[in-house]
């Protein structure tokens, strides 16, 4: 159709045509993109994108997300908004040979004895970039990196121009209707054929080339100018619904094929009666793994009974219903040229290689794990000597052990330390235990490790504060712990090298804003033994706060499932030293205090209160701003009615705006939201308050204001 035959047509008409090019376009974008089976030409393709340009200019009001000309990519982001999964993205534990396979086959036969007769899925494991995508409606409006499987970094903008992501389901006008809400787990990744192109056509230009097309991935999905990204030949696997509304697939089998009608790309996979089937699937796709367009560094193997497989439930931060079977490491040698140790925050003493460069799988190794000192003496690895080694997982490099035929002579027995290498202390060593541990509470090096963790994105995300800065407080002694962090003066900042009037006021207004973090944040934080972002979590699900915490037995801790007897005494133990309760107290006159949202409902803010939701809100996804509510007491209804007590209105509201006022019920922004759960705002909603209107008036014209509760 010519520009000269839209401009005959009304504006009904046009519309029509409109949605009409937009579902033809993206069907013909699955054919091609996912499919590879195109059923017309490239210059007919190009017309009908044409055809709809055409139209967008004529009327650029009616251009949405989901409009194929969107995926070229937005404006440059100046950061990533942190997204709340709506369920934890969990990670894998691993297997490396067949008796692991079976061993975890034993345990959950013991857990649960339906186990033996279930059957699996057997799927590739791509190395990628693993990705949260929210469809509301059939339209793509949120997608998320993994990050530590609670939160992740908003990149809706760069899958756009994922060309496999579909914008809109069902892909196919034939397809199953899609359900109202659903969020697909799937992979980011470069074959190896794009990654070689890519650094071709890089090397061409005279830029920089990449090592290995996974870290090429993630890197091009986390650029801040979406239209870096577009050029990227990123590519899409989906593999895993984690939630929706509907009668969702039973199995991962129907799962997979679910996922496959309504468009989304979707690997071959192995469905398996039997744990020899699966074994024999492992194997398969182990011989096939140089033929593979991608990397692959194992598989993963899955009780294919979604509802078993969810009730055999977690350990730590790993499904038990889930493990991944990895392929061998890929081995190389080269010359071990010194062997040198790193201090960790929690005082441990840990053994590295540094060694002639070598190239395992695209990547450049230098430094390699020794993993301990008994591992250097059962191994007799000297320094001067040929080495094997390994990535484990294909990510991990480590010194498998020397070659010693290749031996001159010269090669030197290693001596470990007796003292630590930073502050001189001598080194303690548990009988129970094979590591080395400088228990210096004052060591320089653990102290700079401890306060770099605690302010990094992980935990309590202070920007700018990285080893650098952490190093030179230390060595200021301007910080004696973790809080002192809290005390710190712009006066104190400006004595330290690198230091101007900008970057302290930055730096003091990150510490200030850490203020606010949740108590899991914290807890990560804090570096206790075995505690991380997941048992952190687990941990803000039955203690309010950190007293409550400190006075928990290793009997209570034990009780909850995912914390097993190590983790319970290295807690308890954590909370009985006497410095760490001089740590504790320094943080709670500091305001570093906060309570778990889980707090007893009686207790809760907006315990009793029933909320609607409308528009979209600036800091929460819909989903978020419920769980938000529900953790504070509160409950979200789907529509406004006289039991309704306020309705949450965002950007672009609909229409429960409209029937809010026309019953009466009190309209509040997002704003006042927090201000009612007794939340501080995000910095992003407090901008402009001198013009704000008083808390709880978001909408003048609403004939009833919420009153807040005091304090």
């Amino acid at each position: 159709m010519t520009r000269e035959d839209l401009l005959k047509m009304d504006e009904a008409q046009l519309r029509r045509r409109y949605e009409e090019l937009k579902r033809e376009i993206h069907y013909h974008n699955y054919r091609y993109y996912v499919l590879n089976a195109p059923v017309i030409s490239d210059y007919e393709y190009d017309r009908l994108m044409q055809e709809l340009r055409w139209i967008e200019e004529l009327h650029p009001e009616w251009v949405t997300p989901d409009s194929p000309t969107q995926r070229v990519g937005a404006p440059p982001a100046e950061g990533f908004r942190k997204v709340r999964h709506p369920v934890p993205v969990l990670s894998l534990a691993n297997a490396f040979s067949d008796e692991d396979v079976r061993a975890w086959f034993r345990r959950l036969v013991r857990l649960d004895p339906r186990v033996e007769n279930a059957d699996f899925t057997v799927e590739p494991k791509i190395d990628g970039l693993s990705v949260v995508l929210h469809y509301r409606e059939g339209q793509f409006v949120l997608g998320a990196t993994r990050g530590d499987g609670l939160e992740g970094e908003d990149v809706t903008a760069n899958l756009r121009t994922v060309k496999q992501l579909p914008l809109r389901i069902p892909v196919d006008p034939n397809g199953p209707p899609p359900p109202r809400y659903l969020v697909v787990r799937g992979e980011v990744y470069i074959t190896k054929e794009d990654f070689r192109r890519l650094n071709e056509a890089l090397a061409a230009r005279g830029e920089r080339t990449y090592l290995n097309p996974r870290n090429t991935a993630a890197g091009s999905l986390r650029q801040l100018d979406p239209r870096v990204t577009a050029e990227r030949p990123l590519r899409l696997w989906a593999y895993q619904i984690l939630t929706g509304e509907g009668d969702l697939p039973r199995t991962q089998w129907e799962t997979l094929q679910y996922l496959r009608a309504l468009g989304f790309p979707v690997f071959d996979a192995d469905h398996c009666p039997d744990l020899d089937c699966v074994l024999q699937a492992y194997r398969k796709w182990l011989q096939r793994r140089d033929e593979l367009p991608y990397e692959c560094d194992g598989v993963v193997i899955k009780i294919n009974d979604l509802a078993l497989q969810q009730s055999l439930g977690v350990v730590g931060k790993d499904p038990r219903g889930m493990l991944a079977y990895k392929f061998p490491a890929r081995e190389v040698t080269t010359k071990l040229l010194d062997i040198r140790v790193n201090v960790g925050r929690t005082g441990k003493i840990t053994p590295y290689a540094i060694l002639e460069p070598v190239e395992i799988g695209g990547a450049i190794i230098r430094k390699a794990t020794l993993h301990n000192f008994e591992y250097i003496r059962e191994k007799d690895i000297r320094i001067g000597d040929r080495v094997y080694v390994k990535r484990s997982g294909d990510v991990i490099p480590y010194i498998v052990g020397p070659v010693k035929e290749a031996r001159t002579g010269e090669e030197i027995p290693y001596e470990p330390p007796t003292h630590c290498p930073v502050c001189g202390e001598p080194l303690y060593h548990d009988p129970d235990e094979v590591d080395w541990y400088c228990v210096n509470a004052a060591c320089p090096a653990q102290l700079a490790r401890r306060i770099e963790y605690f302010a990094s994105r992980t935990a309590m995300d202070i920007p700018g504060l990285g080893r650098k800065i952490a190093e030179q407080l230390v060595e200021a002694r301007l910080v004696e712990d973790v809080a002192d962090l809290y005390y710190l003066t712009r006066d104190d900042l400006l004595k330290l090298e690198g230091f101007a009037e900008k970057k302290a006021e930055n730096l003091l207004a990150g510490i200030a804003a850490s203020r606010n973090r949740p108590l899991r944040r914290l807890l990560t934080g804090l570096s206790i033994k075995g505690v991380g972002p997941t048992i952190a979590a687990l941990l803000e699900q039955h203690y309010p706060d950190l007293d409550a915490l400190a006075q928990a037995t290793r009997e209570e801790l034990e009780a909850l499932e995912g914390i097993g007897p190590v983790i319970a005494r290295s807690i308890v133990d954590w909370f009985s030293r006497p410095r760490h309760r001089r740590l504790l107290e320094k943080l709670k006159k500091a305001g570093v205090w906060p309570r778990a949202v889980q707090a007893a409902t009686q207790a809760q803010p907006l315990a009793g209160l029933t909320f609607v939701i409308t528009g979209t809100l600036k800091t929460m996804t819909r989903e978020q701003a419920k769980a938000f509510i529900e953790a504070h007491g509160g409950r979200v209804a789907s529509s406004v009615s006289r039991k309704t007590n306020y309705l949450v209105v965002g950007a672009n509201p609909g229409s429960k705006l409209q029937k809010a006022r026309q019953l009466g019920i009190p309209t509040i922004d997002e704003r006042t939201l927090y201000e009612m759960a007794g939340e501080t705002p995000p910095a992003e909603l407090t901008e402009g308050d001198a013009d704000r209107p008083a808390a709880g008036r978001a909408d003048p014209d609403s004939p009833k204001q919420p009153t807040l509760p005091l304090g």
